[in-house]
């Protein structure tokens, strides 16, 4: 499929998405989030192993979703909106592949939320986090409230949203927005590598870790607890695990092979 404002490349088991409206500061209109739903919808049954997503240029990430579409919205517009970057962020929780943010500069607003629902967040020194919508006289709408609130605890996310304030690379490895901080010409490489780590692992174990986190952290420790139970007692039905434990035996590096 051909895009207008993304670009989706892949290298061997790795895709690398990257909002490409670098005029715009790569901000999330309607039809970019249109175009990120099928690219992803595009990876399920797919031979790749981990998607990297990213900002064209070297000034933003995501600089939010697009105010000059937006401000003209109906109540029904915004919420249809709100909705389509919803439906997005799920769809990227829900893969069953690792997703890594590498945050090349703003991701404030829809960027912020982007990053948020990624599994790993790295971060150029150049990054800024920020959930600025209450300057506009609207609040996050793709999940911001929720997931900023699970990720850095409820007073933090308070003060982040109820003041606008961006926080730079340094503090968001504080708070625990990202993982770690690096100089810009170094971000992609780093997060091709932790890729590259990921795929020398069993493809279903990793499935299913993502899988007992992600459904697990809303629930009840009891219930979380059993998910996993499950979870790992099926991977033993699994001609990885076999090979996994048969590799680690005779002392060589195992061939996963996703079954």
């Amino acid at each position: 499929m051909a895009y207008e404002n993304i670009r989706l490349e892949f290298e061997d088991a790795l895709a690398i998405l990257t909002i490409d409206r670098p005029k715009a500061l790569n901000a999330l209109n309607t039809k970019t989030l249109q175009e990120l739903e099928a690219a992803v919808h595009s990876l399920a049954g797919s031979p790749v192993r981990t998607l990297i997503i990213t900002g064209a240029g070297d000034r933003a990430f995501v600089a939010g979703a697009d105010i000059s579409e937006m401000a003209g919205f109906s109540t029904k517009q915004a919420r249809e909106f709100a909705g389509q970057g919803h439906r997005l962020l799920h769809m990227l929780e829900s893969l069953y592949i690792p997703t890594i943010a590498a945050v090349n500069g703003f991701a404030l607003g829809g960027g912020c939320e982007l990053a948020l629902a990624c599994d790993l967040v790295y971060a150029s020194e150049r990054a800024k986090f920020g959930q600025p919508e209450v300057g506009l006289g609207v609040i996050p709408g793709f999940g911001g409230t929720q997931r900023l609130t699970r990720l850095v605890g409820r007073m933090r996310a308070k003060e982040m949203i109820f003041t606008g304030e961006a926080v730079d690379a340094a503090k968001a490895k504080e708070i625990g927005l990202a993982l770690d901080v690096l100089p810009p010409e170094k971000l992609l490489d780093h997060c091709r590598a932790v890729a590259r780590k990921i795929h020398s692992k069993g493809p279903l174990a990793i499935a299913q870790a993502k899988r007992a986190i992600e459904f697990g952290a809303d629930g009840d420790l009891r219930s979380a607890n059993e998910l996993e139970r499950q979870a790992f007692a099926m991977l033993f039905g699994s001609d990885d695990q076999r090979e996994g434990m048969r590799a680690f035996l005779e002392k060589r590096a195992p061939i996963f092979k996703d079954r």
